[in-house]
């Protein structure tokens, strides 16, 4: 990706910067919980240009349990989730009070690439992009690294919509 790829419609000039978004405002910001919420901070975000979402990987992560007994990896389909979540972040903090009880919803995952296990006590860091948005709908491009290396990397597609009321 280079910065001809990076297009701003429909929303404010970048930025806006915010140092850290700590576990408690990620909380409010995305309805994720244990066990599927997959980052516990956000760095650096510049609003409606980028933000480095971290996890920190764990051996008490539940999906070890499975992938794999003897031999922890993991699963490449949650660090696409932690790309998803750390763009969510950068949706809703760009759009500010007209995000208020709205949704991001993951549309779709072009080119992922997976070059290395993520093993616990790695520290993941997704380096989240925006391309462009339409409307509702917003693209993003993500690295995702443990230490210098690259260990993921995906281009993908998110819509914020209005959030559907509770079941039951």
């Amino acid at each position: 990706m280079d910065a001809s790829e990076i297009e701003t419609t429909g929303a404010p000039a970048p930025g806006t910067a915010v140092e850290t978004i700590d576990i408690a405002r990620i909380l409010q910001a995305i309805p994720h919980r244990y066990p599927f919420l997959m980052i516990d901070r956000v760095v650096d975000l510049v609003t409606n240009h980028s933000a480095i979402g971290v996890k920190n990987v764990s051996v008490n992560e539940s999906f070890f349990q499975g992938h794999f007994p003897n031999h922890p990896v993991m699963p490449g389909v949650l660090i696409i989730e932690a790309m998803a979540q750390t763009a969510a972040i950068l949706v809703v903090e760009t759009l500010g009070p007209d995000a208020a009880g709205r949704v991001v919803y993951f549309m779709s995952v072009e080119g992922a690439k997976f070059r290395r296990p993520v093993v616990p006590g790695d520290q993941l860091r997704i380096h989240c992009t925006k391309l462009r948005n339409r409307g509702n709908v917003w693209k993003f491009h993500a690295v995702a690294r443990v230490d210098a290396s690259s260990v993921a990397e995906a281009t993908y597609a998110a819509m914020i919509m209005d959030r559907a009321p509770p079941i039951g």
